[in-house]
């Protein structure tokens, strides 16, 4: 007995305190709210009708549930043994069995008819404003605006919480950062920017397995698949930031690719179009320029902190049984042509995706970083932009 009693008020108390934790935590603006029951508040029209299809299904579950369970339990209780009813001796009814075969039947076209509308309203991409590619690789977002204003703009989008905040191991007081931070795990390096009031037309894929690209606020949730080209749309009809994330369970880092959206004034958009071509021309190297040792390893060390510290850690010593470690490895130490490959075109079978999307300059960067950090010193230690992009064009 005092057992029991025990175990009831541990998880009384564990209840009490996950209450308390819950209402401590932050709203988050464009995502969670705090104590939130239902759907994300909607941004888009798309995310209204869908919020308002949830809530018109629910009550009519309700009320099938109250009427079903009513009949029920009253003839349980109406016809119970002890008030001298004796059980029905039938084996089936024609009537019941029609019944209960055109009634849902009824109810499901209904829902049909409610919701056909509205699906087939979503899947029409046409007369876009603006169409942005999204690619989702392992992990992260890539972006290309190829319609409309701000066309020719691209750039990768990566989650921007420190890895302070998630490596309690690697980190003492990791824990206490992260939950002083409302955005954790929400946060990217570049948002995908679009303005308000104008169609939007989300074209996705994928460049190694399936990602989702899902923002609840706008009402879009799309599959990026390989090989394989999907669309959606949404307008937003409010300035704001709105977040969302990969819904497709992708990999190890599943958890690190969100998705944040900015919607700005049609004003502060085509200033950020400006400012965004102006520092994508500033940062567009020259691939056949020859680059020094220190000023290439410097900016290979930024490349890897995106893209490869996940796999590989910051020592260079992976992941043992799930990534390789770069440090002392064969093929970071050997012939700069079969690192620039694998880097171009990833490896099938494994984890290691194809990191071209990279220019040739980040991806010179990166290689010549790792033949030359940590334990490494590889002979030919410095791979310059023009061999990537020889090696490219094969």
């Amino acid at each position: 007995m005092i057992s029991k009693n025990l175990k009831i008020w541990a998880v009384s108390a564990a209840s009490s305190v996950l209450a308390n934790v819950a209402l401590a935590a932050p709203d988050m603006p464009g995502g969670p709210r705090n104590g939130q029951w239902t759907l994300t508040e909607p941004a888009t029209a798309s995310a209204r009708a869908q919020a308002d299809l949830h809530v018109w299904l629910m009550w009519l579950c309700v009320i099938i549930f109250i009427g079903v369970f009513s009949v029920m339990f009253y003839s349980i209780w109406a016809h119970r043994k002890s008030r001298g009813f004796k059980p029905a001796d039938f084996h089936e009814s024609t009537s019941v069995e029609i019944a209960w075969t055109i009634i849902p039947f009824i109810i499901v076209v209904g829902m049909g008819v409610v919701a056909t509308g509205e699906v087939v309203s979503q899947k029409d991409t046409s007369n876009a404003d603006i169409t942005v590619k999204a690619v989702g690789y392992q992990w992260k977002w890539g972006y290309e605006y190829i319609n409309g204003t701000g066309e020719g703009i691209s750039f990768l989008s990566t989650l921007a919480t420190p890895r302070d905040q998630i490596d309690d191991k690697a980190f003492p007081g990791a824990r206490a950062r992260r939950e002083a931070n409302p955005y954790y795990l929400m946060e990217v390096d570049n948002p995908l920017v679009v303005p308000v009031n104008k169609k939007v037309r989300i074209v996705t894929t994928a460049n190694d397995v399936i990602h989702s690209w899902y923002v609840p606020a706008l009402g879009v949730k799309q599959d990026a698949i390989p090989g394989f080209v999907r669309d959606a749309w949404f307008r937003a009809e409010k300035v704001g930031t709105f977040r969302g994330e990969c819904a497709e369970l992708c990999g190890k880092e599943h958890a690190f690719m969100p998705i944040v959206v900015e919607v700005k004034s049609e004003a502060d958009y085509a200033k950020w179009v400006e400012a965004k071509q102006k520092e994508m021309a500033a940062s567009r190297d020259d691939p056949n320029k020859e680059w020094q040792l220190a000023e290439l390893s410097a900016r290979g060390e930024k490349v890897y902190a995106s893209n490869c510290v996940a796999c590989h850690q910051a020592t260079g010593k992976g992941v043992p049984g799930a990534f390789p470690a770069l440090a002392g490895s064969k093929v970071v130490l050997g012939p700069q042509q079969g690192q620039i490959e694998l880097m171009l075109k990833g490896r099938t079978g494994t984890a290691m995706a194809s990191f071209k999307q990279l220019s040739d300059v980040e991806l010179a960067a990166v290689i010549t970083y790792t033949r030359n950090a940590w334990t490494n010193k590889a002979d030919d230690n410095i791979v310059q932009p023009k061999e990537v992009l020889a090696a490219r064009g094969k």
